[in-house]
C-alpha cells in the first residue's frame, strides 16, 4: 500500500473484494489486497491516538470523546486511548500500559499531597542548596534551577531539582546530600505504596 494514498489503497482493495465476490479474482490480487489491508489497518490505527491527542489539545473532554470512540463512559474513552499509546516504559500490552499510567498518576497524587504537607521543609532545603557558595559549574547550574523552582506555588515542583542536586553535594556537603537522598527514597516509597494500594482496590 502507498502510505501517502490510503484512499487509493481502499479503492484497490475494494476492487479486489468485488472481484472475489464474483469469483474472478486471481491469487496474486488477493494476496496483494490482504497485504495492503494489513498495512492500511496499521496506518489507520496510528491515526486514532493522534486524533484523540489533537481533540484533547483542542479542549474536548473525555465525556465528549466517548461517543465518538464508540464507548460508554469517559473512563472507557481514556482507557482506550492509553491502550493505543506506544509504551515508553516497556509495557507490552495495552492493559499493562493502562495499569502503568494509573500507577504513575496514583504515585504523583501521593507525592504531591506529601509535598504540600511538607512544603516548609522542602522550601527550606531548596533555599539552603540554592544559597551554597563555591560550587562548580554543573553544581551551580543545578542550584540555580532549584532556586528558580522556589518561585513555583506547587512545592512538588521542588522534588525533581532537589534530587538532581544531590549528586553535586556528596563531597563537601554530605549531610545535605543525605537529607536529599532521604526525601528521594521516601517519595519513591510513596509511589510504590500508592500503586500497590490502587491495584488492591481494583
Amino acid at each position: 500500500m502507498d502510505g501517502t494514498d490510503p484512499i487509493g489503497a481502499v479503492r484497490r482493495i475494494h476492487d479486489v473484494v468485488v472481484a472475489a465476490r464474483a469469483g474472478t479474482a486471481e491469487q496474486n490480487q488477493l494476496l496483494d489486497a490482504l497485504s495492503g489491508l494489513r498495512l492500511l489497518r496499521e496506518e489507520l490505527a496510528s491515526w486514532e491516538p493522534q486524533l484523540i491527542t489533537a481533540a484533547r489539545a483542542a479542549g474536548a473532554s473525555w465525556v465528549a470523546l466517548a461517543p465518538a470512540l464508540g464507548v460508554a463512559s469517559r473512563q472507557a474513552a481514556e482507557r482506550r486511548y492509553l491502550r493505543l499509546q506506544p509504551s515508553h516504559t516497556g509495557e507490552k500490552t495495552g492493559e499493562a500500559r493502562v495499569d502503568a499510567e494509573r500507577d504513575r498518576r496514583a504515585g504523583d497524587r501521593a507525592v504531591a499531597d506529601w509535598a504540600r504537607r511538607n512544603s516548609a521543609i522542602l522550601r527550606q532545603l531548596a533555599g539552603r542548596v540554592s544559597a551554597l557558595d563555591g560550587l562548580g559549574p554543573a553544581a551551580q547550574e543545578s542550584a540555580d534551577r532549584l532556586g528558580a523552582a522556589l518561585g513555583d506555588d506547587d512545592p512538588a515542583s521542588l522534588l525533581s531539582p532537589l534530587a538532581a542536586a544531590r549528586p553535586h553535594l556528596t563531597g563537601t556537603h554530605a549531610g545535605l546530600a543525605e537529607q536529599l537522598g532521604e526525601i528521594s527514597e521516601h517519595t519513591d516509597r510513596l509511589r510504590r505504596d500508592a500503586a500497590g494500594n490502587r491495584r488492591s482496590r481494583d
